[in-house]
């Protein structure tokens, strides 16, 4: 196999590469005008390739570089092209909720396949259908594989798993069954579809009183809906409330938000790699090099991912 890595996140590339006991190339650069220059430096021909890029900030850019290099595996004559790509920009993107919008993530999908991709590996996409928008093959792995060991080490009693919003009840379901919780919570909240990241927590479904608090999330942005929801558990009397969430986007001062807030650890994964960002001893990130190399020996060598990767 073939390893290629783009600039979103080459440490985690690296990782997965080490753990393969391979190589990883990269291969994209810049020309004097900011234009991106993709010259992969061996022979693709008849290989399978996997090419690791996070389509996150700087969104654009990424999302360009990993459109070139798999244009390149093509045009070099690679065998199969599978896209490694944990976290999936443009995701939140997936319907029409309102009028003269676009679906976002079903025009990257399209692209990539135009692109040459042949198989596409996420992990926590913001909604399964997604993987309709592609015309191939697209497994998308669980972050509870790296996270749920983590969580289970802080050994918290009388445990109830939140979920920030009615959209991600199935996920909390998930992580109670996993780690055998007392119970669910689900906190209601309104967003208002003109605004950008703005939204109220209103009601929670659930019983939290004395009850230690795990609010699970696949995506931190800006911070709000988690403090929002960990606000609305202290006004329950909720006791610790951790925070478990696959990517961590981190926009503007979300950071030192959910250092000042309720919340006393949140644990992320190293999915999206942020250039300069530092942060605080309520920070926990574990990475997911192991889930995404396994994934890759398994399609290697043709083992079903449906054991332990897929549930």
């Amino acid at each position: 196999m073939i390893i290629l890595s783009g600039s979103s996140n080459p440490e985690l590339a690296t990782k997965i590469a080490e753990k393969l006991k391979k190589r990883v190339y990269f291969p994209c650069t810049q020309f004097a005008d900011g234009e991106i220059r993709v010259q992969i430096p061996i022979s693709l021909r008849k290989q399978n390739v996997y090419i690791i890029q996070s389509t996150s900030p700087n969104t654009n850019k990424h999302i360009m570089e990993l459109f070139l290099m798999t244009d390149a595996v093509k045009r070099a004559s690679g065998k199969e092209t599978t896209l490694i790509i944990p976290y999936f920009g443009y995701s939140r993107q997936d319907r029409k909720d309102q009028p003269r919008v676009p679906i976002s993530s079903a025009l990257i999908s399209n692209l990539l396949k135009i692109s040459g991709a042949d198989r596409i590996v996420t992990i926590d996409i913001h909604s399964d259908q997604q993987q309709g928008f592609f015309d191939g093959p697209w497994d998308n792995l669980y972050a509870s594989y790296v996270l749920l060991p983590t969580i289970k080490q802080l050994k918290l009693p009388n445990l109830v798993i939140v979920s920030p919003d009615k959209g991600g009840t199935m996920r909390a379901n998930a992580y109670a069954k996993r780690i055998q919780a007392e119970g669910i919570a689900v906190v209601y909240k309104e967003r208002d579809v003109n605004l950008r990241n703005i939204s109220k927590a209103l009601e929670l479904i659930g019983d939290v009183d004395g009850k230690n608090c795990l609010i699970v999330d696949d995506i931190i942005d800006t911070g709000g809906t988690i403090i929002n929801a960990a606000n609305l558990l202290k006004q329950r009397d909720a006791k610790k409330i951790i925070v478990s969430s696959t990517h961590g986007l981190f926009s503007s001062n979300a950071v030192q938000k959910l250092h000042d807030s309720v919340v006393e650890k949140i644990i992320i994964t190293d999915s999206i790699y942020v250039e300069g960002m530092k942060f605080t001893n309520k920070f926990k990130v574990v990475s997911v090099s192991k889930l995404l190399s396994e994934a890759i020996k398994r399609i290697e060598s043709g083992t079903p991912l449906s054991a332990g990767l897929l549930d």
